[in-house]
């Protein structure tokens, strides 16, 4: 059957629309196939056109990009060697004037990424004036991450790495020039995967091997399995993070020089319920000496989530389906609140998740005994 929307190239197949378009014969080296199809997420036949006309521009432009690169520039004698026209800051000059601004209280990972990112487009691209790269190399970049074998997801934020490196830059020299890795377009990812929450029948039979086995290990898993919390706030706390006795026992998630936490509203209190409540009973009971909740990963220096994440998950393996990690644990949390009723703020407030809206940035919050209630259920 013809299909009624090609002139838009958008194909509604089950209820969904899709864009669909040929390849031009010209760029099919580029590409793997001879047609692009892939789903605009909608069932709306108007927002399908303004989503196809958005993707069309976006290639037309990538297009165009693709196909200069064949042609010789006209006037190239005329053009200023290294980028001398070009009045804005080098790139590697914007990274150091964004980490000397952002990278205070941050740990080594975040300079690392910002370092790595931006050697990525310099060894690619050169290390030019931020306003001389173009939308077309933005382009070409997006397709030498790909080749690296990065995912689409892993690309994205190489991106917005870079893009918030060049706007900051512009921003403080008050450059008036665009940045080129602003509007990238990026295809679908396929087969991409989703974190699943781990069924509370599995949370229970694990909270049981725990106590059973009884080791910091266990203790770790145990405290995560009942408060949502990151992997990393957790094997950075101090013993006196952990607050006993109190009406309602809670641990006090605050920044330390050696874990920092991922956003202002990271910082927080969570009452201790259930396995969380025993397994902080059992490492304050220890007599290691240490003033550290888990000296396995934390010395002061750093805390070794990453060491802690193998070990963890290796060991959680043997009692979840595939596809089911430690940090599910945060994803079953959400789902174990809404399950309850528990008002979606609140929930934010004990995730230490962004809570949209202007209005939620303001008062205390919810009292620890609010937040308890619920989490007892």
């Amino acid at each position: 059957m013809r299909n009624k929307y090609a002139t838009n190239h958008v194909l509604l197949r089950d209820g969904i629309f899709y864009y669909v378009r040929r390849v031009p014969l010209d760029l099919a080296e580029h590409y793997g196939v001879k047609r692009l199809c892939f789903s605009l997420r909608t069932k709306s036949y108007k927002s399908a056109i303004h989503a196809s006309k958005s993707v069309s521009q976006r290639l037309e432009d990538y297009w165009l990009g693709l196909r200069l690169q064949k042609i010789d520039i006209p006037a190239l004698q005329l053009i200023k060697s290294d980028d001398m026209s070009d009045e804005s800051c080098l790139l590697s000059e914007a990274r150091e004037l964004y980490l000397r601004l952002k990278a205070v209280g941050k740990d080594k990972v975040f300079i690392r990424t910002a370092t790595r990112n931006t050697d990525y487009v310099i060894n690619l691209l050169g290390d030019r004036p931020i306003g001389s790269y173009s939308s077309s190399e933005a382009a070409q970049f997006r397709d030498w991450c790909l080749k690296q074998s990065m995912t689409v997801r892993t690309v994205k934020r190489v991106f917005a790495s870079i893009r918030a490196i060049i706007n900051i830059a512009i921003t403080e020299h008050g450059y008036d020039c665009s940045n080129a890795f602003s509007k990238t377009f990026f295809p679908e990812e396929e087969n991409a995967s989703k974190r699943k929450p781990i069924p509370i029948e599995d949370i229970r039979t694990i909270q049981a091997k725990c106590v059973e086995m009884d080791d910091d290990i266990r203790w770790l898993i145990a405290l995560i399995s009942d408060t949502g919390m990151r992997l990393g706030e957790a094997v950075g706390l101090l013993k006196e993070d952990i607050i006993l006795e109190d009406d309602v026992p809670h641990v006090r998630l605050i920044p330390h020089p050696w874990r920092r936490l991922k956003t202002k509203g990271s910082q927080r209190d969570i009452p201790l319920v259930g396995a969380s409540l025993w397994a902080c009973q059992r490492l304050l009971d220890a007599t290691d000496g240490s003033i550290f909740a888990f000296p396995r990963y934390c010395n002061g220096q750093t805390a070794n989530a990453n060491s802690a994440s193998g070990a963890l998950n290796k060991w959680l393996s043997d009692y979840v389906p595939d596809g089911y990690v430690i940090h599910s644990f945060r994803h079953s949390m959400r789902d174990r609140l809404r399950a309850v009723s528990c008002p979606s703020d609140m929930i934010d407030q004990i995730g230490g998740w962004t809570t949209a809206g202007v209005g939620q940035g303001y008062g205390e919050g919810y009292e620890l005994g609010q937040i308890r209630q619920f989490m007892t259920i």
